[in-house]
């Protein structure tokens, strides 16, 4: 099984497989609050009024990232409906095809054993699979990302005639440019970064002319800029909020009440590469050397993608601000590293890293009837002990994984190795997050929907007090006014102070007026407010309750 690349019929039914799965399992899981109702939420705005340029949420101008996010998932409502499959299609397809394109890139570059290598690595890396399958920005970036780098190597790759440098470029530029408009500047500030450090880690000076920087900044603002400049124009107090406030501000200011440690980067680094963490120091340093050849010039792939992989992690473990998704991006430049390498791994290296795989197998095994522990809401205890056998039957498969994987590396068996280990850790992260669906539910709240759907009609006044549940008003198809929360909406309540409520007292006083006149409403409340209404005496029915949230009629 050892030329496994020079089998097609094999090749193919893997990319078939790979690809049927990741799609199917977009459409299993409930919108989880806050990233996946947010974006979901934002595009169904967009989707029902129809404005692709002022992006809102709850009816509330935001402006914290760019549209591309929200355009793709309103164009899939447009395309196929709402759902939850089609609030993710996005991201799932960005997933995907990254992996398809690392692995193509990969061919090029090393050959067609690394190439199929790099693409199981990417394709089973565990962070990589749960971030393709969560309605997030992170990936949405990760893949016009992952356009860039792909583009950027086969463009600079030895052999690569004039016309193939530029047109790669070209389409290096439109990634960055795409990049930009999913999560902003960094689209084009950690490429660039990325380019200045390699070039002085390789001392590779030519490298710049041949970027082909006039054609690919044109293409960059035709494709970028008119967005920025319409929003700008349309909403005079954008430009501010977004270019400073999200970017310098957020980076260098604690505010946003994100900090972590210095290192919490490199930890979830090594985590989320499971099943390779027993040879990603060996790849990160064979990036680091010179071709076997010894050749002192030239373009270095394989240091670019070291490159790539550690300005990103040292450029967000600098910042104020620190959430896990945002080394996504790294993990195409890892499986770049890993693949090429494992060609050439020792059979040591194999034992280890098949040992490491076997020991995270047998630590959820031993977690798993440990599950009601990490409940933090009464009455959710039950929906842990019911998880407690996916995460068993996940560390069943790493452990069998491992096991196997430690007979295949004793007996020199390299593409059966490799093909064990990945098979083992994309379907003991697809176990994880199916099983953790009862959890999604409780977290969204979707057992409050028939109860609110029953006294929900398109006369209700419909109000959120005291928080703003994230995936209900997707699941609901309107927007709630708000009260006494602020929150992510601050900017655009700001500018926009008609459309919530400032205050509880204000509240009481619309809801009884309302009662008064006959007009229906519903509120979703934290559950501790219902005493507090009541003892207001103000006129009021629970309608539905659970652990996180009640739902009250004036009814």
């Amino acid at each position: 099984m050892n030329d496994l690349h020079r089998n097609r019929a094999a090749v193919g039914a893997l990319v078939a497989g790979f690809v049927l799965v990741s799609l199917y399992v977009l459409s299993i899981r409930t919108l989880v609050p806050p990233d996946e109702g947010r974006y979901a939420e934002m595009a169904r705005e967009m989707f029902a009024s129809g404005d692709w340029v002022t992006t809102r949420l709850n009816g509330i101008k935001y402006f914290e990232k760019p549209p591309l996010q929200t355009w793709m998932n309103a164009l899939t409502f447009t395309l196929f409906g709402l759902g939850e499959w089609q609030a993710r299609l996005w991201t799932g397809l960005c997933g995907i095809g990254s992996v398809l394109l690392t692995a193509w890139t990969g061919t090029r570059l090393f050959g067609g054993r690394a190439g199929l290598y790099t693409g199981l690595v990417l394709g089973s890396c565990f962070y990589w699979i749960i971030g393709s399958q969560v309605d997030s920005v992170d990936m949405g970036l990760s893949g016009m990302m992952t356009l860039s780098l792909c583009a950027l190597l086969l463009a600079q790759r030895p052999g690569a005639d004039a016309r193939a440098c530029r047109n790669w470029m070209l389409v290096c530029w439109a990634g960055m440019a795409l990049a930009t408009l999913s999560k902003g500047l960094i689209g084009v500030v950690l490429p660039g970064g990325v380019l200045v450090a390699y070039t002085l880690a390789a001392r590779d000076w030519r490298l710049w002319r041949r970027l082909h920087l006039a054609k690919g900044l044109a293409l960059f603002l035709l494709i970028a800029a008119p967005w920025f400049i319409l929003v700008g124009i349309r909403n005079p107090e954008q430009p501010h909020f977004f270019f400073i406030h999200e970017h310098f501000e957020r980076f260098l200011l604690k505010e946003h009440h994100r900090e972590a440690s210095a290192w919490v980067f490199v930890g979830l680094l090594a985590a989320g590469s499971t099943p390779w963490l027993g040879v990603l120091v060996q790849s990160l340093a064979a990036g680091a050397r010179r071709t076997p050849d010894g050749a002192a010039a030239g373009f270095r792939p394989r240091l670019l993608a070291l490159v790539w992989l550690v300005f990103i992690v040292a450029f967000f473990s600098a910042s104020k601000s620190k959430l896990p998704g945002y080394i996504l991006p790294v993990f195409p430049a890892l499986a770049l590293l890993v693949g090429s390498h494992l060609e050439h791994v020792s059979r040591k290296s194999r034992m280890g890293t098949s040992v490491l795989l076997a020991l995270a197998g047998l630590a959820l095994l031993l977690t798993a009837p440990f599950a009601a522990d990490f409940a933090r809401h009464a009455g959710e205890a039950a929906l842990y002990l019911a998880y407690a056998p996916w995460v068993g039957l996940a560390g069943i498969l790493a452990l069998a994984g491992g096991v196997f994987g430690m007979g295949l590396a004793r007996h020199g068996q390299s593409d059966a190795w490799v093909l064990t280990l990945a098979l083992s850790g994309f379907l003991s992260s697809q176990v994880v997050l199916a099983g953790f669906e009862p959890l999604g539910q409780a977290r969204a709240g979707t057992a409050l929907l028939p109860g609110i759907r029953t006294v929900l009609t398109p006369e209700t006044r419909l109000y959120s007090v005291g928080l703003y549940e994230q995936s209900l008003t997707f699941y609901l198809g309107r927007t709630a006014t708000l009260v006494d929360y602020r929150d992510e909406f601050d900017f655009g309540l700001r500018q926009q102070p008609g459309l919530a409520i400032p205050t509880l007292d204000a509240f009481v006083r619309e809801w009884q007026a309302n009662t008064a006149r006959g007009i229906p409403c519903v509120a979703i409340v934290r559950v501790e407010l219902v005493s507090v209404l009541q003892q207001r005496h103000l006129h009021l029915r629970v309608v539905a309750i659970d652990a996180r949230r009640a739902v009250i009629s004036n009814d």
